[in-house]
């Protein structure tokens, strides 16, 4: 039971939103690491009720400020940086349907962020094999189907596109043909969840157009 009750529900959820983009932001702690940890440092205790809590739209959008308030002049390099990375990767393993998702996609990642990619193809098998052959030793784990559908699973390595290039984390989760036809394009806000190596080139000219 909680120590102290909470009256202004709504203004106890933004501070623990802004704390846990902090922690995400400058410590590169994940959402569901960041927003326990924030909820220590807001309220003293170490788990509150649920609908005291920000979602993780709230949370996006709390990074969001904090990278334009405090990294503006040096998030949008490290920000291209991945996605460029992340282009050269889906390119050379084009034959898998590749397609960005996560924090690169939207414009939340920091020097701290993996690259999140959703493969879909007939057999996950091949793209494990390839990788191989590359001579790219990764880790088998599993996550969550986006669509709620049990577990799938999923390629962890180290990659880089240059060898001055420090490595970045990657995170292929392997989905079949079919996931792709059911996919949802959008978000609630109307900004795109997945985008392959295309609409991966159309937004980085886009980052660069408008700077």
């Amino acid at each position: 039971m909680m120590r102290k009750t909470w009256l202004d529900t709504q203004r106890l959820r933004e501070e623990i939103a802004m704390t846990a983009a902090r922690l995400i932001a400058e410590d590169g702690l994940d959402y569901a690491s960041a927003k326990r940890k924030a909820t220590r440092q807001i309220t003293g205790e170490d788990k509150i009720s649920g609908d005291l809590l920000p979602n993780n739209e709230q949370i996006e959008e709390e990074i969001r400020a904090y990278l334009n308030l405090f990294q503006a002049d040096t998030h949008p390099a490290q920000l291209r940086e991945l996605r460029l990375t992340a282009l050269a990767l889906m390119e050379q393993l084009s034959n898998y349907r590749l397609y960005l998702v996560g924090a690169v996609l939207n414009g939340t990642a920091t020097s701290h962020s993996d690259i999140h990619l959703q493969a879909f193809c007939d057999n996950g098998k091949d793209l494990a094999i390839e990788l191989l052959n590359r001579g790219v030793q990764y880790e088998v784990s599993e996550t969550r189907h986006f669509a709620g559908r049990g577990m799938v699973e999923t390629l962890s390595f180290l990659w880089r596109q240059h060898r001055e290039q420090p490595p970045v984390g990657v995170h292929i989760v392997l989905y079949t043909l079919g996931d792709l036809r059911n996919a949802a394009k959008l978000d609630a806000q109307k900004r795109p969840l997945r985008l392959d190596a295309a609409g991966l080139r159309s937004l980085l000219h886009d980052q660069l157009t408008a700077v």
